[in-house]
């Protein structure tokens, strides 16, 4: 079958790779479109340390089921699916709890670094185990169901935000998932959402889908977010970048007894104001990948509560991932998200 492989850092290329064979329990999915994750682009530079050559990249997948292993039931050969990013054994204390985002043995798709390696869904197929398969509603396009695993994680994140229908919220970053995070707050009754960015094209995209108020963050962001709470400072901030700047920015946005939610990773390590949170009582929440929340994510889509179309910039062949990548990683103007098509649509 053909891939798209990462033979080396900032070097991938067209490769062929024998078709894998779904074992008991999975099911072999014909790959019809598979999204670029922001962290496909670090994994290509070799700047996560999470990509490690040689790998097949990808894990925002949609597709048919070309085979079905043993032992699989409710699904069947040419059923439209998509699946979670992340693989977890469903028998570990989290997993038990209902928190398989954060397994004791998890697997992501895509992934290669020190503790295990496993290949991704930018080839022509893919095996995965069927508890982490979800059948399509027959009005999702492949391309909008490769972005399900973004929604159900900026979903998740906003549900760990403790939000009500009073609250005022700040999204930091409006990247993919900052715009999905704004209208996952929208879901979730939040009355008003500010957007943070320093690129105002993507500013632009984020009033079109939603955002109350788009604050540039490089023109006294503090000082326009006290002036729009009269003074107060904003209920929940939803950090959607990974670095320290954001971080302190979003720590210092948040009123008294309020919420951060961190789900930017780019930084391994950042310096928190420790008594600024300390002394003000304000809640840290980290936010791992998402945790059952496909269901959801696929009815939001399915009925217009989530609009991803704005944010698919193109729809390319696998042929053209090398190229996008470059243009990803040059961080080009106006890039928002890239689909590639391994397979066939229909």
């Amino acid at each position: 079958m053909k891939v798209l492989l990462l033979s080396q850092y900032k070097h991938l290329e067209i490769a062929e790779l024998p078709e894998p064979t779904p074992g008991p329990g999975e099911v072999l999915v014909r790959v019809a479109a598979c999204g670029i994750c922001g962290s496909d682009v670090h994994g290509y530079d070799g700047s996560s340390g999470r990509r490690i050559p040689p790998i097949v990249m990808g894990h925002e997948a949609a597709g048919r089921i070309a085979a079905v292993g043993s032992d699989v039931k409710g699904f069947a050969e040419g059923d439209r699916v998509t699946f979670d990013s992340t693989i977890y054994c469903g028998a570990c204390g989290p997993c038990r709890r209902g928190e398989v985002n954060l397994c004791d043995n998890r697997q992501v798709m895509g992934v290669s670094c020190s503790d295990y390696r496993r290949a991704g869904a930018f080839a022509e197929y893919i095996a995965v185990p069927s508890r982490i398969v979800y059948r399509l509603p027959d009005n999702l396009s492949f391309a909008e169901a490769a972005m399900l695993e973004a929604v159900a994680v900026a979903v998740h994140a906003v549900s760990l935000a403790q939000v009500s229908p009073n609250s005022t919220a700040l999204v930091l970053g409006a990247g993919m998932i900052g715009l999905l995070v704004l209208q996952a707050l929208h879901v979730a009754d939040c009355s008003r959402v500010f957007v943070a960015d320093i690129d105002l094209s993507r500013l632009k995209l984020a009033q079109e889908v939603g955002a109350t108020t788009v604050l540039s963050a490089d023109a006294g962001l503090m000082e326009q977010v006290l002036q729009l709470t009269s003074g107060v400072g904003i209920d929940v901030a939803v950090e959607a970048v990974g670095r320290n700047e954001t971080v302190g920015a979003a720590i210092e946005s948040v009123r008294k007894g309020g919420t951060v939610v961190l789900v930017g990773n780019i930084s391994p390590e950042v310096t928190l104001p420790l008594q600024r949170v300390v002394t003000r009582q304000i809640r840290l929440q980290g936010s791992c990948a998402s945790a059952g929340e496909y269901p959801q994510a696929m009815e939001l889509l399915a009925t217009g509560a989530i609009r991803v179309k704005p944010l698919i910039t193109a729809i390319a062949p696998l042929d053209e991932g090398p190229q996008w990548f470059e243009r990803l990683h040059a961080r080009e103007p106006n890039l928002m998200k890239v689909v590639l098509t391994p397979g066939v649509f229909s």
